[in-house]
């Protein structure tokens, strides 16, 4: 894919997208074709730190043990101590929890625990520490890098349907800086594809709340 075309698309993407009273994301879609992601070789879910980042500041949560108590505390957004996990029993505190935190992260020991707790609510909405990530990590782990890391970090990910939708910036960033994340992310994702570029349909932009636009390749 062309830098430019993918330029000009995200400056007629800001241009046909409604002004809204807060900052809209950029999503890229990418609608794939003659993949079966039903099936478990074919899945795509990994995570891919975009060179400029999202534009916006996300939420992220610790699950600490004495060891990491410190470090969190001086950065993520909340923490939640081993010895406070029997207070958050309440399933609705948690959804709470969920829908403000973009990522999780927990001291490794804790997983059991953390598990059978918040398990059935962090679990269905694919928020538990994922390794894959690097969110899941040894009480020596030196976390503030990681809280610096996941703010540019975006999932990649195919669910039921073969169909890729990830955040690539927001409007606040620089055009070029939106392009660059784009480039980057298609890129990492085609790689992934048995076919590379002749397994997408095709591409599409679009902000949270505006018209797709439909990227000529």
């Amino acid at each position: 894919m062309d830098k430019k075309i993918i330029l000009d698309a995200v400056k007629a993407t800001r241009e046909k997208g409604p002004k809204r009273k807060f900052t809209q994301s950029f999503d890229l879609i990418l609608n794939l074709k003659d993949i079966d992601v039903k099936k478990e070789g074919n899945k795509i879910d990994y995570f891919f730190a975009l060179p400029f980042g999202r534009g916006k500041k996300i939420k992220i949560c610790a699950f600490v043990d004495n060891e990491l108590l410190k470090q969190a505390k001086e950065m993520y957004d909340s923490v939640i101590f081993k010895n406070e996990f029997d207070a958050w029993g309440d399933i609705k505190k948690q959804k709470k929890l969920a829908k403000e935190c973009t990522y999780f992260i927990a001291q490794a020991n804790l997983m059991g625990q953390l598990a059978s707790v918040f398990g059935k609510v962090l679990g269905p909405r694919g928020k538990m520490p994922n390794p894959k990530a690097d969110c899941v990590v040894p009480a020596n782990k030196e976390i503030k890098s990681l809280y610096e890391r996941l703010q540019k970090t975006v999932r990649i990910a195919t669910k039921n349907e073969p169909i890729i939708k990830v955040v690539v910036g927001s409007e606040n960033m620089k055009d070029e800086e939106i392009a660059e994340n784009i480039f980057a992310a298609y890129n990492s994702i085609i790689s992934t594809l048995p076919q590379g570029e002749h397994s997408v349909k095709n591409f599409i932009l679009k902000l949270t709340m505006g018209p797709k636009f439909v990227v000529k390749k």
